[in-house]
């Protein structure tokens, strides 16, 4: 019987490589060093042989380190101080109670100026002890006819030409009540707590909803919206989380300046009133957060009171 040859069934599975021969391999007297044993400090004498390489990496690594201190000065910003937030116009405003047009020009110790003023939000029609420009006006006009003289006939003869007439002297003497009166009830000589009374007045014309509701959107209503009608304002809107968001600020601001002169790092008291009502606006601002987020009301006090979520995330640490 003649021998049995193999033969393979099919040409696909013969492989023709026709890439040419491997040299054989040359003996490497090299020693082998094994670079997962090294130490860092190994490593990097290893690495400074080479200073091209070396000088790359030292690249790489400074720009490393100058993005992170970019990002976390980015993050620190966005952040904010959690007592005073970020410093706006109508925060300015407050420390003088919307009566100068410009803010004050920043100077260093030997007085040179470091910026340009900016312009405040004014209230110019405001003055102390509640009142306003026209209602000093109209009780000013009102007095003045109360206690003009009446002059008739017979003491308009007997009267001499010597003396002096008398509504002329009762006009002079009004003049000099009224500018009494300006002086009195102007903003610019009063206390801290009359500028404080002045600046509520400003903060319910400025966040009171009996005003904001006519410029600003309405939050979109819920699936299932109330379909009872609310009661109308009786006055000005003084409750509402807005309102005292900003009131609370106020006092806020002007606490935490007083506890950075005379030695106020020693007013316990104090320390311990300024913790309460930061924490208290923490809660009003959180809550307001669940009830208003995103809506025109929510933005327009964050960007008028310069609040940043540091004011209301987290732990607050004095």
């Amino acid at each position: 019987m003649p021998p049995r040859i193999e033969v393979l069934q099919r040409l696909g599975t013969v492989n023709l490589c026709l890439r040419p021969a491997t040299r054989t391999a040359t003996p490497n007297f090299l020693p082998v060093i094994h670079t997962a044993n090294l130490s860092q400090r190994e490593k990097k004498r290893k690495a400074k042989q080479d200073p091209y390489k070396w000088a790359q990496a030292q690249q790489r690594k400074n720009a490393n380190l100058k993005r992170r201190e970019e990002l976390q000065k980015q993050r620190d910003e966005a952040w904010g101080n959690p007592v005073l937030g970020k410093t706006t116009p109508f925060l300015e405003s407050l420390d003088t109670a919307g009566q100068v047009g410009q803010s004050e020009v920043p100077r260093d110790a030997s007085g040179n100026i470091l910026g340009t003023p900016h312009e405040l939000p004014t209230t110019p029609g405001l003055r102390n002890h509640f009142l306003t420009d026209a209602e000093l006006e109209e009780a000013t006009k009102h007095a003045y006819a109360l206690g003009k003289p009446i002059i008739g006939v017979v003491s308009a003869q007997m009267s001499s030409g010597l003396e002096e007439d008398p509504e002329r002297k009762y006009e002079q003497n009004h003049a000099k009540a009224v500018e009494a009166l300006r002086r009195i009830t102007s903003l610019r000589n009063s206390s801290a707590r009359d500028r404080f009374h002045a600046n509520v007045r400003r903060i319910v014309d400025e966040f009171g909803r009996h005003k904001t509701d006519k410029f600003l959107a309405p939050k979109p209503q819920s699936i299932n919206p109330n379909t009872i009608p609310m009661p109308c304002r009786a006055g000005p809107d003084t409750g509402s989380s807005e309102v005292q968001i900003a009131i609370l600020t106020a006092k806020i601001r002007t606490l935490s300046k007083a506890l950075l002169v005379n030695r106020g790092y020693k007013d316990k008291h104090n320390k311990r009133n300024l913790r309460l009502l930061v924490h208290r606006r923490q809660k009003l601002l959180a809550y307001m957060e669940r009830r208003e987020r995103g809506s025109e009301r929510w933005t327009h006090m964050l960007e008028k009171l310069g609040l940043t979520p540091a004011t209301w995330k987290g732990q607050i640490d004095l």
